[in-house]
């Protein structure tokens, strides 16, 4: 059974570990309140490109794009596909990034010619000891997304749709549904479908024409550049909120877990140093009893 001392020095030990928590999940909160509003501040933006994209559509319905699926129809598209696959830094989240990599990793079961461009330290490191090849990593992206990020790793992935080298490209994230309910996916972001873009209800009609210069296709092609990049933004802020928030909760257990053990040890030291007492009181009591005898006896 440990002493006093083995027992203080555990104490201290769960204490220092819950400040460092707590630290941990105050930086977490705070990272978080951050990046919702960076993604809210550029919201309103992509809201209006897609809004001007549906608009396209209604004015040139055979408008052609190699961005979109044909009106009518969805051919089979069986090459290289490209995976862009978002994880954290670090750790100490959860399962968020077990959730994020199981997806990806399903996705190359089932088409192993893929790509992977992978966001954060952490993917990195798992692909590269299961001896997973690795187009391209973009490092220091997963923590504090910047729009500028984005159109780099945009750039990065249009440039091999555009040359032919990719047939489609997914991207793997964790959506934010709610601030207690997070869930990693897999969603096809190249090529789209024009259903993408289809009003739930319908739009009063067109009664001007547009005229685009220099055609309509190229107009389109230009604002869908704009549109992946913004797609591909609101995925690292949503990833980074899930990670946060992931973070948060791992903390909050920890702290909990940390209180639980303090006052466990804390009975335990009281139990020790109550038990050290009394034998003290024991021993001081046998040999006061003792002397008394041997006095007696004499």
């Amino acid at each position: 059974m440990p002493g006093t001392k083995e027992i203080k020095n555990h104490i201290a030990s769960v204490q220092e570990t819950r400040k460092i928590t707590n630290a941990m999940y105050l930086i977490a909160s705070t990272k978080l309140r951050r990046a919702r509003a960076g993604l809210d501040n550029t919201r309103p933006y992509f809201e209006a490109l897609r809004s001007e994209i549906k608009r396209i559509f209604r004015t040139a319905s055979d408008v052609d794009s190699r961005y979109f699926y044909p009106h009518d129809y969805e051919p089979p598209l069986d090459g290289t596909y490209g995976c862009l696959v978002i994880t954290a830094d670090k750790g100490l989240a959860g399962a968020y990034n077990q959730n994020a990599i199981r997806k990806a990793t399903e996705l190359l079961a089932q088409h192993p010619d893929t790509k992977l461009f992978v966001v954060g330290e952490y993917g990195r490191r798992y692909f590269a000891q299961h001896k997973i090849p690795i187009e391209h990593s973009f490092l220091y992206t997963a923590q504090n997304p910047t729009m500028a990020r984005a159109r780099e790793i945009s750039a990065r992935l249009l440039d091999g749709y555009d040359k032919g080298e990719l047939e489609k490209i997914y991207l793997v994230y964790t959506d934010m549904k709610s601030s207690v309910n997070f869930e990693a996916q897999c969603t096809r972001l190249l090529p789209f479908h024009r259903s993408d873009f289809a009003s739930p209800t319908p739009e009063r009609a067109v009664a001007e024409p547009f005229e685009f210069q220099p055609s309509v296709t190229a107009v389109l092609n230009n604002m869908m550049h704009s549109y992946v990049s913004g797609y591909i933004y609101s995925a690292l802020i949503d990833s980074f909120c899930c990670e946060q928030n992931a973070r948060m909760s791992a903390m909050d257990n920890a702290n909990q877990n940390a209180e639980e053990l303090l006052g466990t040890l804390s009975m335990q030291y009281n139990r020790v140093r109550q038990s050290a007492i009394t034998q003290q009181i024991t021993e001081v009591s046998a040999g006061a009893r003792a002397q008394r005898m041997r006095k007696k006896a004499r």
